[in-house]
């Protein structure tokens, strides 16, 4: 188009040195358009072929010439050779391309900064919290009774040579909460009346209260969603009552045993050493006790009792008629059929049979040799508690493992043979509780609930 324009400008500058001029396009051989003029002479009659036409009008058509092709070169290099400049369908392309890109950083840039706020938030928040829980328990520490002392209204006195208790230390390897809980005297003594089991002195009563739980480690794995964790309340040397065991239980070969020898190391979750059982445990309802773990092998109705120094099994013995792998569980299943507790009096063993048609049936057990010493038929139903434990020679149990309210609903004391329905208040913080123990050197309730390896303290009457 530019090429045609500058043709018609020359050819009306050429009027001024002829009368007529005209112009001429037409193709030639190889597909080019090609312009011609043709210009009278005012002087001349006649334009011979040999004198070679006018000079002058031949070098300016050349040098226009020139130019138009310069001119066209220039056109095609700045834009596109289309009608109106438009640009080549790649160039289009790749600007669209660019654009959407450039968009998409726009829009990840903003979820990125959005990202940052509630991140910054969430800082600020656990930074409240902290500040709070560290109040709370600078309060506690400075209501608890000096070690030494005696004074009036004291339950108990701090034993001579007694292991110290394990203080949930420090926070930071604790889950952040800055509910209040409530310190009952049994926590914040040491109870000098636990002496050897069933002794006149063992400080033993009903259970009258429970606590709110406290968070002291969280599983990390699917394998820790419902497990067991314990502490033996009479420990053999090299382990202290500071030394915590704990398995993950979901699995079908379930054999390893975790051992930590402080509460810091369970909240990291760095054992200080795997124990590879030679047999895998079924269910949650394994112990340490004096030593030993006792525990019940899989797709069996026995109790073995694996040596935590020697690392071998000591003992096994088969419990007879007990239900096993899924027959009378606990209501929230996991095949906790057979269910093994400690309590001031020793060694207990928790499960039913078809006689006894799904009632909790007791066992107490020697721990060494596994035998039964004696037997108790209850009139609760297995499959209708969460779970249970001991407490002095009473089997408590707890309504339902899911529910944020539950209650301690029944008791059934061995000394009497007679039950009793209960309402103690208990809390499932998350929702699924797999396994309840209780340690009668602690005071405590040790528990797992959805991933959390959590205590709940106790208090018990005057006996």
């Amino acid at each position: 188009m530019l090429g045609l324009w500058m043709l018609i400008w020359g050819s009306l500058a050429l009027r001024g040195r002829a009368d007529t001029a005209f112009l001429h396009r037409a193709p030639d051989g190889a597909g080019h358009c090609t312009y011609s003029f043709t210009v009278a002479s005012p002087v001349e009659a006649a334009c011979p072929e040999a004198a070679g036409g006018v000079p002058e009008l031949r070098a300016e058509l050349a040098a226009l010439a020139a130019r138009l092709s310069r001119l066209e070169s220039r056109e095609r290099a700045m834009g596109g050779s289309g009608p109106g400049g438009a640009r080549e369908p790649q160039q289009v392309a790749a600007a669209a391309r660019l654009e959407t890109a450039y968009g998409e950083l726009l829009r990840a840039k903003a979820r990125l900064e959005e990202e940052k706020g509630r991140l910054e938030r969430e800082k600020e928040e656990l930074g409240r919290r902290l500040e709070s829980s560290a109040q709370e328990i600078t309060r506690l520490r400075a209501a608890r009774c000096p070690p030494g002392r005696d004074g009036p209204g004291r339950d108990t006195l701090r034993a001579p040579g007694k292991a110290p208790r394990w203080d949930p230390q420090p926070l930071t390897f604790q889950e952040l909460q800055s509910e209040r809980t409530e310190v009952p005297v049994s926590r914040l003594l040491e109870e000098t009346a636990l002496g050897r089991p069933g002794g006149a002195d063992s400080g033993c009563g009903e259970l009258v209260w429970v606590g709110e739980p406290v968070v002291f480690g969280r599983a990390d794995s699917i394998a820790g969603k419902y497990g067991v964790w314990m502490k033996d309340p009479e420990p053999v040397p090299p382990f202290t009552r500071d030394t915590t065991w704990r398995v993950d239980a979901v699995g079908t070969e379930v054999r390893q045993l975790f051992q930590y020898e402080e509460a810091e190391q369970l909240a990291r979750g760095y054992p200080a050493k795997v124990h590879i059982l030679p047999r895998p445990l079924e269910s949650t309802g394994a112990v340490v006790y004096r030593g030993g773990l006792f525990f019940q092998p899989r797709h069996s109705r026995s109790v073995a009792r694996y040596d935590l120094r020697g690392e071998t099994v000591t003992a096994e013995r088969e419990i007879p008629g007990a239900g096993y792998h899924g027959q009378y569980p606990y209501a929230w299943g996991g095949y906790t059929d057979i269910d093994l507790a400690v309590d001031e009096t020793g060694l207990w063993v928790i499960y039913s049979t078809e006689s006894a048609r799904g009632a909790i049936v007791l066992s107490k057990l020697d721990p060494e040799t596994l035998e039964i010493r004696r037997t108790w038929e209850t009139n609760i139903r297995k499959r209708g508690v969460a779970n249970s434990f001991l407490i002095c020679g009473t089997l408590y149990t707890v309504s339902s493992y899911s529910a944020p309210n539950a209650t301690i609903n029944f008791a059934y004391n061995t000394a009497t043979g007679a039950s009793r329905a209960l309402s103690i208040p208990f809390e499932n913080r998350f929702r699924y509780l797999s396994m309840l123990d209780y340690n009668p050197s602690e005071r405590q309730l040790f528990a797992w609930d959805s991933f959390n390896m959590v205590t709940y303290p106790v208090r018990l009457s005057q006996a």
